[in-house]
């Protein structure tokens, strides 16, 4: 079975039925020439003791699909890729909340890239697939989603699912999922784009995303399988018996600035209420108080309408922001929200230590790179430290998009980039706090950043149609409420959007009133960022390597070289810095001073100079002969002082030894370079 659904001048194609048959569901997705397996398939039996949806959701990249071979020893495919990661939290968001309240089986989403033309992003095209899959198996998921990419022409032109080339000219990548009706997930990296901006391009997306979402339940109907029967586990008998006598204690023991005092105090009730009960009795208690957890804490901000730490709706946590925190790091900020904190340390190098890629992508460097790190203590808990997991690395992917916009081009600023945003204390919205520790950190290392950075996190709480919306939201509102949107940008406009739904979805009207309360908030904590350091420095650290910049004509870039890399690592080691050298000619040289940098740039202009009569070198003599002696003037260029012209006065010798020996090093003049660019020399005195 074969569909076509147009996305904008070209066609989704899916097709089921001769791939992958024993999953529960699989289609192909097909976008240009880039495809996509995509599988769903749910375990037979629920799995027990679980309170929350088993869904797991992998991308699989198979080089081959770009006709690459993987780099390094093993020539397979390992761990996966930041970008496989970042493809399957896209695919994930949207799809968790449309599964049935309680449902427990283990579903197990499965996207295999067999096909990547270089010109099309996989990610949505994974998306859709992984939609269609679940729709046709017999997983029950309530609705069916579409998934499309946004971006901008120069003549400001919306263009659905662009390709790399119209990316790289865009000011907009905006990742917008949603069913018919809504909205349910934003992902977004703009170049200073307005509010007004964004909701335009998720109402453009959300016609092309109806479009799909009704292609696919059709698709659904005439192929899919019958869908698994399922009821709702009955609700805890326990939470109506406690509602009466508990609720409002419970929204009392919510309101409060101490996450911990809370929990404190929901342990002692829960504590109170077990004693003496069995086990099983003990625990369904505990979760029907956790259950009215939530109903007190919606009643109070729908109908009380209060926050539980008497926040307005609009107003941010206490804030500060310090800069110079750490001895000898390049750049240091830290960025103190509430009871999150996060501190971002700046580290810069030559250009030699960019990230080489090896993905399925056009891309193959990055130089700035941000990494987050969310240990275990920040949250007052234990737990084991390893890798970095999915959230952490779509957190410092997300706080990398929102700076990359503001970061100097490689020509202004040529050094690579990496921040370390570590948090330190978490309550909600560290992934914001660190676009704002690590917007200090550029600063204070002196990065001429184009405007700094803030982010904040907004929530939602919704019943029907009544709403309240929320600016930096702290971790129970978070966990409680219906919406994590975060949204970061510079005084001018967006630069990141990072939105994940819990209810079925949401307008693009009720998203352009969240955006211009975040504007609100932003534009406040960029006032705290720029009371603490206006501008950037004017310097780097001294602890930073210096790197300076030359151009030297593509045909001397051997000289420099040598062969084998001879010469240019002879002047590495010689003045202790570090050269890489471009194709197109453009030479950057490294060091930890000023003064070998600038000795190192003197002997490559010296190499690569066209030598001229009259110009003068010292040199070494690297050969003698009867005739004359043969003496370095630049690495790989050696001039020939005949015998006549050696001696003062220019008085006959019987043996050029009398005068020179090879290794020493003597001053001399260019006569003449002839047609055959042989070099004559005259030796001056010293």
């Amino acid at each position: 079975m074969r569909l076509e659904i147009p996305v904008g001048d070209r066609a989704l194609v899916l097709e089921t039925g001769r791939l992958a048959r024993q999953a529960g569901g699989a289609v192909t997705a097909r976008l240009g020439d880039t495809m996509v397996l995509s599988t769903a398939t749910r375990s037979r039996e629920p799995r027990a003791g679980v309170s929350f949806l088993p869904l797991s959701v992998d991308i699989e990249e198979r080089m081959s699909s770009a006709g690459k071979i993987p780099g390094g020893f093993i020539k397979r495919e390992g761990r996966p890729s930041e970008k496989a990661i970042l493809t399957a939290r896209l695919t994930d968001r949207p799809l968790r909340p449309l599964f049935p309240k309680g449902y427990n089986y283990e579903v197990q989403v499965i996207s295999t890239v067999l096909a990547a033309d270089q010109i099309t992003p996989y990610d949505t095209v994974s998306m859709v697939g992984a939609s269609a899959a679940l729709a046709i198996s017999d997983i029950p998921l309530e609705q069916v989603i579409g998934a499309v990419r946004v971006g901008r022409s120069l003549d400001g032109e919306f263009i659905l699912n662009p390709t790399y080339q119209q990316l790289a000219e865009s000011d907009l990548d905006l990742v917008v999922a949603g069913t018919r009706e809504a909205i349910t997930m934003v992902e977004a990296g703009a170049n200073e784009v307005t509010e007004d901006v964004i909701v335009e391009a998720m109402l453009f997306a959300q016609e092309a995303i109806r479009t799909q979402a009704e292609a696919i339940e059709n698709f659904a109907r005439e192929v899919g399988k019958p869908k698994q029967e399922f009821e709702a586990p009955e609700e805890n008998p326990f939470v109506a018996e406690l509602r009466e006598r508990y609720l409002d204690r419970i929204k009392d023991s919510i309101v409060t600035t101490d996450r911990r005092a809370r929990n404190e105090a929901l342990d002692e009730l829960v504590e109170e209420l077990i004693e003496g009960k069995e086990e099983e009795e003990a625990q369904k208690i505990a979760e029907a108080v956790h259950e009215l957890e939530k109903e007190a804490f919606r009643k109070l901000y729908l109908e009380d309408r209060k926050r539980t730490d008497l926040r307005a709706f609009d107003e941010i946590r206490p804030t500060t922001a310090e800069i110079g925190v750490l001895p000898r790091v390049h750049g240091t900020g830290l960025f103190t929200r509430g009871e999150t904190q996060v501190l971002s340390s700046l580290a810069l190098a030559d250009l030699g230590y960019v990230q080489r890629l090896d993905t399925l992508e056009p891309q193959t460097t990055k130089r700035y790179m941000h990494h987050y790190s969310f240990p275990p203590y920040c949250t007052g808990e234990t737990g084991r430290l390893g890798a970095p997991r999915r959230r952490e690395i779509g957190h410092g992917a997300l706080a990398e998009r929102a700076l990359l916009p503001v970061i100097p081009s490689e020509e202004e600023f040529p050094y690579a980039i990496r921040i370390i945003s570590d948090v330190l204390e978490s309550n909600g919205s560290s992934s914001m706090a660190s676009v704002c520790g690590s917007t200090l950190s550029l600063m204070d290392g002196g990065v001429p950043i184009k405007a700094p950075v803030a982010g904040v996190a907004m929530g939602l709480v919704k019943e029907g149609d009544d709403y309240v919306i929320l600016t930096d939201i702290q971790g129970l509102e978070d966990h409680l409420g219906d919406m994590d949107f975060k949204v970061a940008g510079t005084r001018d406009g967006v630069t990141a959007l990072q939105m994940d739904m819990k209810i079925t979805g949401v307008s693009a009207e009720l998203l352009r009133e969240a955006l211009e309360q975040a504007k609100k908030g932003r534009l406040e904590i960029l006032d705290i960022i720029q009371r603490t350091i206006p501008e950037p420095r004017p310097e780097v650290s001294e602890y930073a390597p210096r790197v300076e910049k030359i151009e030297i004509p593509t045909d001397k870039i051997g000289i420099v070289i040598g062969p084998g890399g001879k010469v240019v690592n002879a002047l590495q080691d010689e003045y202790g810095v570090s050269i890489s050298i471009e194709d197109n000619g453009t030479v950057y040289v490294a060091g930890l001073d000023g003064k070998s940098v600038k000795g190192a740039i003197s002997a490559i202009r010296g190499m690569t100079k066209e030598v001229e009569a009259g110009d003068i070198y010292t040199g070494r003599v690297v050969k003698t002969t009867n005739f004359g002696a043969f003496v370095e003037l630049t690495p790989g260029r050696d001039g020939l002082v005949h015998i006549s012209r050696l001696a003062p006065g220019k008085k006959r010798i019987e043996r050029v030894e009398d005068v020179v020996n090879e290794g020493d090093m003597i001053k001399v003049r260019v006569l003449e370079v002839d047609k055959q660019n042989r070099i004559s020399l005259e030796k001056l005195e010293d």
